[in-house]
């Protein structure tokens, strides 16, 4: 009997350890992907691990798993991982390894888009600041300097997860080469560069991908790579897949970015997308063996600093990245999430898992900030330089920072210019607020009063999201070139370029905002403006049981706010999101701290814990670039006729050169006859087919 047991244990041992040295495969078949050789369809929710308190994890991969959904999509954010050259982080709410094995304990298989440009409105696509410190660096390029950082970090991540691919036994079934490039540029041996790193990183057996929008991703389309394609809502499916189907007739179809629905941005109005529309198209596609992946499943929040802004121009993202996603900012599922998971019960075989319990929030009664360090009575020494530097070039990756300098004797009406102030500058004379410049709205002069000689003037720059998309991620902060005052006198202008700064750093760090000299609030009274001193404010407030909330800021300006040491992430009484997401674990039982920046000054310094959030109040109008729309009236237009229907690119050709300041569409009905028609994307080609750069569009 007692052999009979030890046989028995014996062969119990051997089953265990094959199972732990199991090796899947996951490849392209015939018109489907195969894992382990049988037919396979991906349904991927996209989530974002940085965007998500740690605590919350396994609840976030479970509810996206009640959706019927077989795989987590997610990115790593290079400039998370590697804040300073050389230093890499991987604890915490970046544990890569551990988010990743929790999707492997939930039965999920994992899609890992390294970058090293991730978009995904994250401060610079996800590139690291610092990259900037070299002004002459080529991003996304063959620049050798680039390519080396970009090795070294993807070696990073394969350090901590490589061994998780299915070839190991692991959840992760492919792994993405850069991100949308036909958005950027045309460049194969780029892209093959990128590839290279990756199959060396992670071996010879996992399943490597490109993805890129239907109209040009054969523009860098590798023959080694497999193809997938990003579209939204409302698409015309079958149109989307066309020219894919055409390139490779027999290839798996992936749409590996559904757009759920999109992001919101600092003074435009809350973004929202149908449901029905999104669970169509889901439907459509599994009911055709296409894989997908929902982007965003479940969006959150981007933390601290991280939010990106838009191009052409400035459109700096809000902190919210609930993204009208089926599963909200919070984690609670909405009316769209029951929707999509009813129809995917039909796609599901067995029993769908149970949707996790919601997590349940509080309110918190209103509380006062007791204390501020008031900003100009607390700047640190100020550096020397004879013309204007960068953030960058102080060795600074976010924040603000103060210029000052003295001014000549000057007349009431002279012309102030700053080429450029990225991103929000106020400007001051002698301590008295003159204007600002918002580089939102393309401003870059204002006008001064008469001042004597030796005024002090000081120039604010807050920093905000570097922009994310397109070629001008390139996004240097602070001034990047030059401060002139002009006179006009007899009618002449007389330029005066302004030198011998001083600048004083306010990096993002709390422990730089607590430095300060705290004073009571109630020491000071409202400016003629109605708003308390600028700088930072500290107050506190109490909780008998910690749970999830949301708290107000719309009595404050504009700066960033930190939660018991937690970066929460930046408000601006602008809107649409008046509130911040603050997670539960992250508060404690009785007291706890809050610290605002803020730079424009509260009209009141108090806040409160809401249960749901303020995402979609507008308290000030928009203000136009220039006012200075043309006149259409009499004039003949170089292009006169139709795009095809449907989404996607549509390309006009002019059959002539034509210039002009203005490029103006007038659209006089709509392809599917409803009231109104929509451009999501413009470019201009030169003669060249270039596209022509278009950083310093303005829209009227």
């Amino acid at each position: 009997m007692r052999q009979i047991l030890k046989k028995a244990l014996l062969v119990l041992f051997v089953v265990l350890a094959s199972l732990s040295c199991y090796a899947g495969k996951f490849e392209a078949g015939k018109g489907t992907f195969l894992l382990d050789g049988e037919p396979y369809v991906v349904k991927a929710a996209e989530l974002h691990y940085p965007r998500i308190p740690k605590e919350y994890w396994d609840h976030r991969i479970k509810t996206v798993k009640a959706l019927g959904m077989n795989t987590v999509c997610l990115y790593t954010f290079w400039n998370a991982h590697e804040p300073r050259e050389g230093q890499f982080d991987f604890t915490g709410q970046n544990d890569l390894r551990e988010f990743i094995k929790l999707c492997q304990a939930n039965d999920m298989k994992v899609i890992l888009r390294p970058g090293p440009y991730v978009c995904a409105e994250w401060e610079m696509g996800g590139l690291p600041w610092w990259l900037l410190k070299k002004k002459d660096i080529r991003l996304r390029e063959n620049d050798p300097y680039f390519l080396e950082r970009v090795d070294k970090f993807q070696k990073a991540v394969a350090d901590q997860v490589s061994d998780l691919t299915v070839a190991n036994g692991g959840p992760i079934i492919m792994v993405q080469v850069e991100n949308e490039y036909g958005s950027y540029g045309i460049d194969k041996e780029y892209i093959a560069n990128i590839r290279d790193m990756l199959r060396k990183n992670f071996g010879p057996d996992v399943m490597l991908f490109q993805c890129d929008w239907s109209s040009n991703f054969l523009n860098n389309g590798l023959d080694d790579l497999t193809w997938t394609i990003n579209f939204g809502t409302g698409a015309d499916i079958d149109a989307q897949f066309a020219p894919l189907k055409a390139a490779r007739p027999d290839s798996p179809l992936m749409c590996s970015e559904f757009w759920s629905g999109w992001f919101d941005k600092w003074g435009a109005n809350h973004e929202t997308r149908p449901a029905a529309d999104m669970v169509a198209g889901i439907d459509e596609m599994l009911s055709k063996g296409i894989s997908f992946s929902l982007y965003m499943t479940h969006g959150g929040t981007s933390f601290g600093h991280w939010a990106g802004a838009n191009s052409p121009g400035f459109a700096p993202d809000v902190t919210s990245y609930d993204y009208d996603a089926p599963v909200n900012e919070q984690g609670g599922v909405t009316p769209k999430y029951h929707a999509l998971r009813k129809m995917m019960a039909k796609y599901t075989k067995g029993r769908m898992p149970a949707v996790p319990k919601a997590i349940p929030a509080i309110a918190v009664r209103e509380f006062t900030f007791d204390e501020v360090a008031p900003l100009f009575s607390n700047l640190p020494e100020g550096i020397g330089c004879e013309d204007i530097r960068t953030m960058e070039e102080f060795d600074q990756g976010y924040g603000s920072m103060l210029y000052r300098t003295t001014l000549p004797a000057l007349a009431e009406g002279a012309t102030l210019t700053v080429r450029d102030a990225h991103d929000y500058a106020q400007v001051f004379v002698d301590g008295v607020f003159v204007g600002k410049l918002d580089r939102r709205t393309g401003d870059r002069e204002l006008i001064l009063p008469a001042c004597p000689k030796g005024a002090t003037l000081d120039i604010l720059v807050e920093a905000m999201g570097r922009i994310n998309f397109g070629r001008a991620i390139k996004d240097f902060k602070g001034i990047t070139d030059k401060v002139t005052v002009t006179e006009t006198r007899d009618g002449h202008d007389f330029v005066c370029d302004l030198k011998n700064w001083k600048v004083s750093l306010l990096p993002d760090e709390l422990e730089f905002y607590n430095r300060g000299e705290f004073l009571p609030v109630g020491a000071f009274t409202p400016g003629p403006d109605g708003r308390l001193p600028r700088g930072v404010y500290r107050g506190t407030f109490t909780v008998s049981k910690p749970g999830d909330t949301f708290l107000n800021f719309e009595n404050f300006g504009k700066g960033l706010v930190y939660v018991n040491g937690h970066a929460l992430g930046r408000i601006w009484d602008m809107g649409p999101q008046q509130t911040l997401y603050t997670p539960g674990p992250w508060l404690k039982k009785g007291e706890n701290e809050v610290v605002v920046f803020d730079i424009l000054g509260p009209k009141k310094a108090v806040s409160e814990g809401l249960k749901l959030p303020v995402y979609d109040k507008l308290p000030y109008k928009m203000k136009k670039a220039n006012g200075t729309a043309p006149k259409l009236d009499g004039l003949t237009p170089a292009f006169e006729g139709a795009f095809e229907g449907g989404n996607g690119w549509k390309q006009i050709d002019f059959g002539k050169p034509a210039t002009g300041r203005f490029l103006v569409l007038e659209m006089t009905d709509a392809a599917d006859a409803s009231d109104y028609a929509a451009i999501a994307e413009l470019y201009v080609l030169d003669n060249a087919g270039e596209r022509v750069p278009r950083e310093d569009w303005t829209t009227d």
